[in-house]
């Protein structure tokens, strides 16, 4: 056989004649594997191409690109300006900077570079020219050359690119046309064209079906998987049931599920009648001292309880323990799914605004119109909810019920941040991707509904998800040295569920997954029983691209960004062996656990009650069977539950104020991170919802962007002033106090009040490490205020304009650093509030 580059020139001279003799004879699937085989052969990467230095996925094809293109950079890349190349192919919108290095063609595929955006997460492009700014859409015409191009994404970014002079103005207008006929909104059907585009190629399919899945986190897929996670979690006394393993008896439920083994399948079955969709109390996590939590939807009152179903629905519901359980209602105290989409709506249209019709929120009253958004009040929420769970579970010997209408929104959200709090192992890279897909992807949460890829169902629309990740967020800013995983990787998810790739968001249960993924049904004969057989009529298209799962990071980041995904933490200790997994040293809840057994207790609003309908078939009023083999419980065991609750932050708060440099004594790990809930503690996710908002207010003052900002220039201009003042004070001063070395505490602001201007100027935070609040970006187009740091290097300043308003008072917030790092230990839980938050009604009140 012979090799080198003139074989591969003569098999490629080969391949037309060959091509037309194939499809003569209409062997088309030959003509591809033989292509395949000759450049193989001939020492061809079939996997990757190089054009004009982008490197192309096996398949993509450029559609147009454009030379001496600039592209703007944010904050965590350092500002300023990258020199490069723009492409825009079938499947995404790439930059390759002018001095990057050559694409390695033996490398796997990666699918998008550190400069690209996926045409899918395009939401609307905008150009700016020459004092006026217009939106692109497929049926618009330009009258005159775009000197910038703005690439608004579904994820709050904001793509800039710059064209410069050089630039040909053909290159400029149909790169502009190319991307904006291309990227087209989502819709029904064009997920699978897309799908297709990224994936569909045959080098492709190859690639992907023979990627192996990572064996460092457990995908609950089966039953060795949650025995698994039962030994990790030390549950004795419960099982994995196979009983839905065909999904008759819940098709939202997974294949498998953890009950308590004193229960046979053969009783389990009658039991998933009595709930919602079938969704049956059920183990998630056990805490080290012994607790259980669970999880079920809402009963179904109107069947009628026989005896037998009484005794095994409370078996199921008491799990391993036989005095005290207590059901946390969800439905009342936290947002429904429409509340969560129309603050999140608003949210994005506080960050981003709309630079093509210039409508921003002034300066002075964009913290007020945060609030009016609602999506810190319930963020606060989901914690305050998670810190009562996780205070409960601490006592031991209790089972905690989270109990949902369908159980498929806040339950998923609560149940994961509880275990965040008081589990270390879910708090590491692949101990929370095992937990998102325990407690999201297995237990049946409408990843394709609430994401809506489709753009068909609006009305089920809702990024619960992505108020998940914020609650995470917090809890990260406010204990980042307890978390291995970092920022980057939260933002990574989150700009990954924006993506219409990965089969973990593309379904919304297990059996719609395992539907696609096989293809298979289901006969029955009396020999053979159950059988699964190949449909071919099936909905499911066997030539449909295999889909990836979103853990695969190294098909979507470069192994660059993907060493920021973590950072090192202490070990943490092995759990000592506890008899049957029980241990208690409270003892309220010793006082408890004496008593009736059988008590079944209802949190509600930071309250406790036993009200006779909590359980149907114990109600007296409800025409089915009313004696039950349990005695009802008392009320005089609320003030131990409501002791229990507050008995942590009363504990721990005189610890947390006299704690400044570190805990005092050996931490406890396994103790919940209970959040800081007050006002002031509660941020704002910058580097997710602010990335694009200094973007969008430069772009909405059209001016050379060859100089910095006014904005830019301002804040760069009061710094210098600042230091100055600074080193004139440390120079007139002999004989300084001895003190810190930075004057500015992390914990105050330095206010000063100067010719009727206000400056807020705290410590700035260490790179990865500090906690950044909720301050408004540089969103006015009314002042040339700054309300952003001041970029991290940016070149020397120029002479300030005058303000055109012709007022002097300008506000600069900059944002601060928390003081929870240097005291990690502090613990600070408010009392429950009893305000119940607004419902989605077409207002929001403040």
């Amino acid at each position: 056989m012979l090799t080198g580059s003139k074989t591969t020139f003569k098999v490629r001279q080969m391949l037309p004649d060959i091509k037309v003799a194939l499809r003569t004879s209409f062997h088309c699937e030959l003509l591809i594997t033989f292509k395949e085989r000759m450049l193989s052969q001939s020492g061809v990467n079939a996997r990757s191409r190089d054009v004009f230095g982008l490197r192309c996925l096996p398949g993509e094809c450029v559609l147009q690109r454009a030379v001496m293109v600039r592209k703007k950079l944010t904050a965590r890349e350092g500002r300023g300006w990258l020199s490069g190349t723009l492409f825009c192919t079938h499947f995404r919108v790439a930059f390759v900077p002018q001095d990057s290095p050559k694409p390695d063609d033996n490398a796997d595929p990666v699918l998008l570079g550190d400069h690209d955006v996926a045409l899918a997460s395009i939401e609307k492009v905008v150009v700016v020219g020459p004092n006026r700014t217009k939106l692109v859409t497929p049926n618009s015409s330009l009258k005159f050359t775009p000197e910038e191009l703005v690439l608004y994404c579904r994820d709050m970014r904001v793509i800039c690119f710059l064209f410069d002079r050089l630039t040909p103005d053909a290159q400029v207008i149909e790169i502009t046309y190319t991307i904006a006929k291309t990227y087209q909104p989502l819709k029904p059907g064009s997920v699978l064209s897309f799908q297709n585009a990224a994936l569909g190629s045959v080098e492709m399919k190859q690639f992907l079906s023979n990627r192996r899945r990572d064996s460092h986190m457990n995908w609950f897929e089966s039953s060795s998987d949650w025995e698994q996670e039962l030994e990790r979690c030390g549950a004795s006394g419960w099982r994995v049931s196979s009983v839905n393993d065909r999904f008759e008896m819940s098709t939202s439920l997974p294949r498998f599920i953890v009950v308590p083994q004193k229960v046979l399948d053969t009783e389990l079955k009658k039991s998933f009648a009595h709930f919602n969709e079938g969704r049956i109390p059920r183990w998630c996590w056990r805490h080290p001292r012994g607790s259980d939590l669970l999880r079920m939807a809402s009963f179904q009152n109107n069947i009628y309880h026989e005896k037998d179903d009484i005794r095994n629905l409370e078996m199921i519901l008491f799990g391993c323990q036989s005095s005290l359980c207590v059901v946390v209602e969800l439905g009342e105290e936290l947002p429904s799914p429409a509340d969560i989409q129309l603050a999140h709506s608003r949210l994005r249209a506080l960050c981003l605004g709309d630079i093509s019709t210039s409508v921003s929120v002034p300066d002075d009253k964009w913290l007020s119109t945060l609030e009016s958004t609602h999506w810190l009040d319930y963020t606060r929420s989901c914690l305050r909810k998670a810190s009562e769970v996780a205070c409960l579970l601490r006592g031991g010997h209790l089972t905690v019920a989270l109990q949902e209408a369908e159980d498929r929104d806040m339950s998923c959200v609560v149940s994961s941040l509880v275990q965040v709090m008081c589990d270390p192992h879910c708090r590491a890279q692949q101990g929370f991707q095992s937990l998102v897909q325990k407690e999201w992807v297995m237990a049946g949460h409408r990843f394709c509904s609430r994401i809506n890829y489709h753009r068909d169902n609006d009305k089920e629309e809702a990024p619960v998800f992505l108020l998940f990740l914020d609650c995470v967020w917090q809890l990260w800013s406010q204990y980042p040295s307890r978390f291995q995983l970092t920022e980057d990787f939260l933002l990574a998810l989150h700009d990954s569920i924006h993506l219409p790739l990965f089969s973990s968001f593309l379904a919304n249960c297990q059996r719609e997954r395992c539907k696609r993924s096989q293809n298979l049904g289901q006969s029955y004969t009396p020999v053979n029983g159950w059988r699964d057989v190949l449909h071919p009529d099936s909905s499911s298209d066997p030539s449909d691209p295999p889909l990836p799962s979103v853990w695969d990071w190294a098909l979507q980041y470069s192994k660059h960004r993907r060493d920021r995904f973590t950072q090192p933490v202490p070990p943490t200790p092995p759990l000592q062996p506890l008899l049957n997994g029980n241990l208690n040293t409270n003892p309220d809840t010793h006082r408890l656990t004496d008593t009736i057994p059988g008590s079944v207790f209802l949190l509600s609003r930071g309250t406790f009650s036993c009200p006779a309908n909590l359980l149907p078939w114990r109600s007296s009023s409800s025409g089915v069977y009313k004696k039950s083999h349990r005695r009802a419980p008392s009320s005089e065991n609320v003030p131990g539950l409501e002791r229990l609750l507050k008995a942590w932050a009363l504990t721990e708060f005189p610890q947390s104020l006299t704690s400044t440099s570190g805990p005092q004594g050996p931490l406890d790990p396994y103790e919940p991170l209970l959040p800081h809930l007050m006002g002031p503690c509660m941020g704002l996710w910058r580097e997710c919802y602010l990335r694009g908002a200094l973007h969008a207010q430069a772009f909405s003052h059209p001016i050379s962007a060859n100089h910095p900002h006014p904005v830019e220039r301002l804040a760069r201009e009061v710094q210098q002033l600042k230091d100055k003042l600074e080193q004139v004070s440390t120079s007139t001063d002999p004989n300084p106090p001895a003190k810190a070395a930075d004057p500015r505490q992390t914990h105050t602001n330095l206010n000063q009040n100067t010719n009727n201007g206000t400056f807020l100027f705290p410590a700035s935070r260490p790179q990865g490490t500090g906690v950044s609040r909720a301050a408004p970006p540089p969103t006015s187009t009314n002042h040339q205020t700054s309300r952003g740091p001041p970029p991290a290097s940016a070149p020397p300043s120029r002479p300030s304009h005058k303000d055109n308003g012709g007022s002097s008072k300008h506000t600069f917030l900059f944002g601060h650093s928390s003081s929870t790092e240097a005291r990690p230990d502090q613990r600070y839980y408010t009392a429950p509030s009893n305000a119940k938050l607004p419902k989605s009604n077409g207002s929001i009140a403040s």
